[in-house]
């Protein structure tokens, strides 16, 4: 029992002189620390308020320019196909004409080679 009392005595004597030790070494008091972990924690929280408001301007304007681009493809869309209709309508009469032309020109092959044929006959 006696072994117990002298075990029990030293590990609580150890404990008071490293408390103690570890009192003195500190490079603030209990009260400073408490401030400076009080400011810490403010400076965090405001940070992670600064990131949320940051996050929401961040997602409206994503969301803002998501439907100014849609609004421009669809505007540059409706653009393409007026100036396509517009290419075809004034392309179409020319068509017609160069068509015309290109079955002149095989009549007038045919009839040349025609009469290369009979004329090497």
């Amino acid at each position: 029992m006696v072994h117990g009392k002298s075990l029990l005595l030293g590990i609580l004597a150890g404990g008071v002189v490293s408390g103690t030790a570890t009192l003195f070494s500190a490079p603030t008091s209990g009260r400073e620390l408490r401030t400076q972990a009080k400011e810490r924690g403010e400076e965090i929280i405001h940070s992670v308020d600064k990131l949320k408001t940051d996050g929401r301007h961040l997602t409206e304007q994503i969301a803002k320019s998501s439907k100014e681009g849609a609004l421009l493809i669809k505007d540059l869309s409706e653009e393409m196909k007026s100036s396509i209709e517009h290419f075809r309508s004034t392309i179409a009469p020319h068509q017609k004409n160069i068509q015309k032309y290109l079955a002149q020109i095989e009549e007038s092959l045919k009839e040349l080679e025609e009469k290369t044929r009979q004329a090497n006959e």
